[in-house]
């Protein structure tokens, strides 16, 4: 996806410009895809248009791992669905103390 069909998709959602640039969606989606134990990095860098090195080379890889593509866009479109729908979240912070926000009040910024 380019840049600004992000962009345009963040926009439709009526999340303003202030909020996150389409840059830094892709970045924070990156961030938690790679956190994922039960998914392979070649995955993510594949759907995030990324070069995936791998031992064969670009010329004979021809691996696009749409199944597992499609699997892991649902469980990020489910994902994105429970923080709009005000899933709880918990903040860690360094000083060892946590605090539970709904993913509304983070969103707000207030």
């Amino acid at each position: 996806m380019s840049e600004n069909a992000v962009l345009s998709a963040l926009r439709r959602m009526d999340i303003p410009k202030e909020k996150i640039s389409g840059l830094g969606f892709r970045a924070m989606a990156r961030t938690i895809l790679a956190e994922q134990p039960h998914l392979k990095p070649e995955i993510f860098e594949h759907q995030l248009a990324h070069k995936v090195p791998d031992l064969m080379g670009e010329a004979y890889n021809r691996t696009r791992f749409l199944k597992k593509r499609r699997e892991m866009m649902q469980q990020w479109a489910d994902y994105l669905d429970q923080l709009r729908n005000g899933a709880e979240l918990i903040l860690i912070r360094g000083t060892g103390r946590k605090n539970k926000f709904t993913a509304h009040d983070l969103a707000l910024g207030d």
